[in-house]
């Protein structure tokens, strides 16, 4: 017997077309929908069913919701992804409600990244580093720049406490006895810009980015750090 579990994530019920259409820009096929007498929907993109419902005076601001897909081929689904969203809206939303985060190789050893929907239920998508086997326990690294890095990480994108994250950041940018590798410092920089755009912030956000834009790298550090500069390329964008 094999069995299946099916998410079923709230919607504020006039959002449930907007959120429908949402998922349809990432490739997935309405299977259901009734707006009475509750709003329901059911969308499929291959063995990922997400079931939503409808709350009249649901806060899509405060929405907490989120479920975790498991792939093979988490770059592929984050380019598809991204090409259906800039499709449907006319840009790359990387901020707000709907919204798609960066790829990234997390510490512990998965690579991931964030899609947020209109409704604020957030789906992560990721692919263990390395091979199949379950996702390993968040372990934060020892060393000061790639345990910021981590805990920030985890503060902005599963917390959403970008005030936190920003002054973990803040705090290991400014240490004078400790200088991170110029790929860190990419890292740190684009993640700080970003965060500043999330809160708000339009002028602090160019400002980190400009700074991570003048960090000189070599070409293995290109490679190294291509996330972060590819999520550079579309904050600065």
């Amino acid at each position: 017997m094999t069995e299946k579990t099916i998410p079923l994530l709230p919607c504020r019920t006039e959002l449930i077309q907007s959120v429908v259409d949402f998922y349809t820009a990432l490739g997935f096929e309405t299977t259901h929908l009734q707006k009475s007498p509750y709003a329901y929907a059911v969308v499929t993109r291959g063995a990922i069913e997400l079931q939503l419902y409808g709350m009249k005076d649901y806060d899509p601001a405060s929405s907490h919701s989120s479920c975790y897909v498991l792939t093979e081929d988490v770059d592929g689904l984050h380019a598809a992804f991204r090409s259906g969203l800039k499709a449907a809206y006319g840009r790359m939303p990387t901020r707000g409600l709907p919204r798609i985060g960066p790829l990234k190789d997390m510490s512990y050893g998965v690579r991931q990244f964030l899609t947020t929907d209109p409704t604020g239920n957030t789906v992560r998508v990721g692919q263990v580093i390395g091979g199949g086997g379950e996702e390993e326990p968040a372990t934060a690294p020892k060393e000061t720049f790639a345990r910021a890095l981590h805990t920030a990480d985890l503060f902005a994108d599963s917390k959403q406490d970008y005030p936190g994250a920003a002054k973990i950041i803040d705090r290991v940018l400014n240490l004078e006895d400790e200088q991170p590798t110029p790929v860190q410092r990419v890292r740190l920089l684009v993640l700080r810009g970003d965060i500043a755009q999330r809160l708000g912030d339009e002028e602090g956000a160019r400002a980190w980015l400009e700074k991570a834009a003048s960090v000189q790298l070599s070409a293995e550090g290109r490679e190294t750090a291509h996330d972060a500069l590819a999520r550079l390329s579309d904050l600065r964008g």
